[in-house]
């Protein structure tokens, strides 16, 4: 069971780690909508599309990860944070630390995975 040091921790690294992806999704997007390069080569356009699509790829992953966050903080406020959604055993402090979005004790997350990997998903 996490302490009230362990819980405001996790908040002040979540919260912090949410301001710092929201920021760079805004650099993403204001830089792509003040994008005024217009390359008469081909393979310059190519490039910039192609880091272009690099970025919004990442930008996917982060937005992911932004809503992994906001569901963790609303965990951590009502009081559900650290305690696997699945067993409802608690969540170690390390698997915590290592990816404090998880939802899943060790032992759950390696059941899950096992029955993926029999499906083929």
């Amino acid at each position: 069971m996490l302490n009230k040091n362990d819980l405001d921790y996790f908040k002040d690294f979540l919260t912090k780690r949410l301001d710092e992806l929201l920021d760079e999704a805004n650099k993403t997007v204001s830089g792509m909508t003040d994008h005024r390069d217009n390359f008469a080569d081909p393979t310059d356009r190519a490039t910039m599309e192609s880091e272009r699509n690099f970025t919004l790829r990442i930008r996917d992953r982060e937005r992911r990860l932004i809503v992994k966050i906001k569901e963790a903080l609303n965990r951590i406020e009502n009081g559900t944070f650290g305690i696997c959604e699945e067993c409802g055993e608690d969540i170690s402090e390390q698997r915590l630390k290592a990816r404090p979005v998880t939802t899943l004790c060790i032992n759950c997350k390696k059941n899950q995975e096992s029955e993926e990997k029999l499906k083929g998903l």
